[in-house]
């Protein structure tokens, strides 16, 4: 990886830092002045088994060692990641919010608890599933369909939606099987905290189930400063056909003010009940049209990184700007709309069945595509060789082939914009019994 040498004045660690970020990052307003240094590899933190206590060793050993001051320790990626920027800044004395405040988020049966005290209007049932009986049952109070899910996982990995008690079943017997991947690691944070009597109970690798939510799909974006609670964007998170995946997700949201009223004052609440302060955040919520309920999906501790070429299309501004302005305790405000386009969008790019990729689109054919096509960004997942239900990070139902960024002027432009580079890219997958 390629990382400016040179020293600009202010050195920033980045846990997780990766090429493509490495690009945004020094997008932001004022990164002349700054140094980006990567601490730990999104290999090490995110594939295979997870050693917490031998990631948290490397990354001090890598701070001890370096010869100028360490001014901020910064990460957009989920657990480990998230728990180890605040464990490194308190050590250091650096901005950050406090290790408890990020679990609170972290652990989906503490968020529940803390979404319901905050937002209880806002929160669907919910509750823990024994995964040690002998035969686990859906917790009362919780019916068909409904999600099953680890308390603490990477991205979707082990969520199933399940209609009846046979689906549960499967889906258990899977938790059961992969929940100590995330969930043991997950047990050493754990341990830092004095946490409640029933999360204690449940530990890290429990299995929550929790009422299906309908609707349509919407995220918010926000910061903690200074004790307030900023909502900066709402974005509309389109999913394929008949399922839960992800097609796109689109800022700004085109909702009633009205909706977007409510979402955010849910958001201010919920997040002032957590405690965060000098960081980002982002919330999943689901909101019925008919109805007008808004329901909150789950709480991520972070802003998304997924989202910053978004932002930049619309507000001129990456969204790591608020990360790096908040972790060196300068207000992250910037004046919105600022972009070269009315709208921004992420696609993913998916197919819904296994395989072996033979082939991929190479760095030549994706800068054709990018250059014909203005505004956009491609970023291709698999490798060649890999198995596509082998591939990290990804969720039960169907795998990422490329990640597709689209700045444009309307829906439809954002639409005519990704048909046009799913055409051009070229994959070559051995379908798989």
């Amino acid at each position: 990886m390629s990382v400016p040498q040179e020293n600009k004045g202010l050195d920033i660690f980045v846990v997780g830092l990766d090429e493509s970020n490495l690009d945004t990052l020094c997008a932001v307003p004022g990164a002349e002045e700054f140094t980006f240094h990567p601490l730990l590899s999104p290999e090490e933190l995110q594939q295979g088994e997870i050693d917490f206590p031998e990631l948290l060793r490397k990354a001090r050993a890598t701070l001890d060692a370096f010869e100028g001051t360490v001014d901020a320790v910064v990460g957009y990626w989920d657990f480990p990641v998230s728990t180890l920027v605040p464990i490194l800044s308190r050590e250091r004395g650096l901005r950050s919010s406090s290790l408890e405040s990020i679990v609170r988020c972290e652990h989906k049966y503490w968020s529940r608890l803390v979404q319901r005290e905050a937002a209880p209007e806002a929160v669907p049932g919910f509750g823990l599933v024994d995964l040690a009986a002998e035969v686990p049952r859906p917790p009362e109070g919780v019916s068909f369909p409904m999600w099953l899910k680890p308390v603490k996982s990477f991205s979707s990995e082990l969520a199933f939606g399940v209609r009846d008690e046979q689906e549960f079943r499967q889906a258990v017997a899977e938790i059961k099987k992969g929940v100590g991947r995330v969930g043991g690691p997950f047990e050493h944070i754990l341990d830092r905290l004095d946490l409640p009597a029933e999360v204690a109970a449940a530990g890290g690798a429990a299995c929550l189930a929790e009422e299906t939510l309908t609707g349509v799909q919407v995220a918010v974006e926000g910061f903690v400063h200074e004790g307030e609670v900023v909502v900066y964007g709402v974005l509309d998170s389109h999913t394929y056909p008949n399922s839960a995946c992800f097609l796109r997700h689109q800022y700004p949201a085109e909702l009633p003010a009205e909706t977007v009223e409510r979402i955010v004052d849910v958001s201010r609440r919920v997040i002032g009940r957590v405690g965060m302060e000098s960081v980002t955040f982002s919330i999943e919520f689901f909101y019925d049209p008919e109805s007008g309920a808004v329901k909150i999906l789950e709480i991520n501790p972070r802003h998304s990184q997924s989202h910053a070429e978004m932002f930049e299309h619309v507000d001129g501004v990456p969204n790591h700007h608020r990360m790096i302005s908040l972790a060196l305790g300068r207000d992250p405000r910037v004046k919105q709309g600022d972009g070269p386009y009315e709208y921004g969008a992420k696609w993913y790019y998916r197919v819904f069945h296994d395989g072996v990729v033979r082939r991929v689109p190479t760095p030549d054919e994706v800068a054709r595509i990018e250059r014909e096509t203005p505004g956009v960004k491609v970023h291709v997942v698999p490798e060649e060789g890999v198995r596509l239900s082998e591939m990290p990070g990804q969720d039960s139902y169907s795998a990422e082939l490329a990640h597709i960024y689209v700045g444009a002027d309307s829906d439809k432009e954002l639409e005519v914009k990704y048909d046009r580079v799913v055409e051009a890219l070229e994959f070559e997958i051995d379908d798989a019994a």
